[in-house]
């Protein structure tokens, strides 16, 4: 249900004074989730909804596509020519000093970056500074309800006892003394999703050996993907509830196929581990002094342990991502390795903080889920938290 009365007292709050909000053709996805527009309902004209901190909203149409945004509230403009579109926005600028849009300064953040530098240079040639709606887009995009959290650690129950069927499948199996493929662990983990109401829209990653030092690793598309004694194995996995407006959980671990881990899988974990927990208290300690917590701060604060461990040129990739309704959500994504990510973790928003160091021989990656509630209490969900590499024929 769209929600002018909370979006208008947001953009209060960011000191804006309104939102415009625009696409053509599908280039806006953030947007169009805003305007409540469904992929069918894609049109083939330029559309733009304003709305203003105070007052009321406004829809700027096209003639042959007029009826496009009848269902948001405000006043309908219609335009033919493209003087009169560029007239509509203009009178909505009019006054107004500061208007968020989906625009990164310099592109440093491409996920929110979603409209053209020409519509950009039109907004500001009417004198009106465009910044960046990426906290505007979570607070109505990333911000899990109530409803969505109890999926949310549901899917979590299920994605850690997909685990403990991995593992036991691998153990039973090399004691049988054939081994098992890696597909195979894939298909038995999609099963156990589907018999349990999950989806997912890709299957789960499992890597034996080198295969594990590929952060994403096709299963089953390596060289000798059967998985014997004194393998190393990296499982990752990600579902949630099949119903509507449910959450992912994203889940990583490692295991070796014998009764005592090797010491150079053990020390690799432990430097992943300890980057993964400061990645942990960073979040906890910000929430607890209710200070301001960028998603690439959280990242440094990771990054910087396995760097200052002499792994920094193996992990190659940011440190975590938003979770929702997609596996890689619309939130804040901790990151200051790819893009330049300054949107602020914000309360009821998810995210994986998952460090990994990746060799040629092997690759660790530990990834748990975090979820920050109302009240700026941090949930780590998906059950225990990984404490080293699973000895999976002496626990299985």
């Amino acid at each position: 249900m769209f929600d002018l009365p909370a979006i208008q007292q947001a953009l209060q709050q960011f000191g804006l004074d309104g939102w415009l909000l625009y696409d053509f053709r599908g280039s806006n996805q953030l947007a169009r989730r805003i305007m409540q527009l469904t992929d069918d309902s894609m049109g083939s004209r330029r559309c733009a909804y304003g709305i203003p901190a105070k007052g009321t909203p406004v829809r700027i149409v096209h003639r042959i596509e007029d009826s496009a945004l009848d269902h948001l509230p405000g006043e309908k403009q219609i335009y033919l020519r493209w003087q009169e579109f560029e007239g509509a926005l203009e009178s909505f600028l009019n006054g107004k000093d500061r208007v968020a849009m989906e625009y990164s300064e310099k592109n440093g953040n491409p996920y929110i970056s979603r409209v053209d530098g020409g519509t950009i240079e039109l907004v500001r040639s009417f004198g009106t500074e465009v910044v960046s709606s990426g906290d505007l887009i979570q607070l109505f995009e990333a911000v899990w309800s109530d409803e969505q959290w109890k999926m949310h650690q549901e899917a979590s129950v299920l994605t850690n006892a997909a685990f403990e069927l991995s593992w036991k499948l691998i153990a039973d199996s090399v004691r049988n003394g054939e081994g098992v493929e890696e597909k195979t662990v894939c298909d038995a983990i999609m099963d156990h999703f589907h018999s349990n109401g999950m989806t997912t829209y890709h299957p789960p990653i499992v890597a034996r050996g080198p295969h594990s030092g590929l952060p994403h690793y096709e299963t089953g598309m390596g060289q000798e993907t059967l998985i014997r004694k004194d393998d190393f194995v990296l499982i990752d996995l990600w579902a949630k509830m099949d119903r509507p407006n449910s959450v992912y959980s994203d889940l990583t671990r490692t295991g070796f196929v014998g009764e005592e881990v090797p010491q150079n899988y053990t020390k690799i974990f432990e430097i992943v581990a300890a980057a993964r927990d400061a990645g942990i208290e960073k979040v906890k300690t910000a929430m607890a002094a209710e200070e301001p917590l960028p998603g690439g701060d959280v990242d440094d604060a990771v990054r910087n342990v396995i760097e200052n461990a002499g792994y920094g040129e193996f992990f190659g990739h940011r440190t975590g991502h938003s979770i929702g309704q997609e596996v890689h959500g619309n939130g804040a994504h901790l990151d200051n390795l790819e893009t330049r990510e300054d949107r602020q973790i914000l309360p009821q928003t998810c995210f994986s903080i998952e460090p990994g160091i990746y060799l040629e021989e092997f690759g660790i990656r530990s990834e748990v889920d975090v979820f920050v509630d109302a009240q700026r209490q941090v949930h780590v969900t998906g059950g225990l938290i990984q404490q080293a590499v699973i000895p999976i024929l002496k626990e299985y």
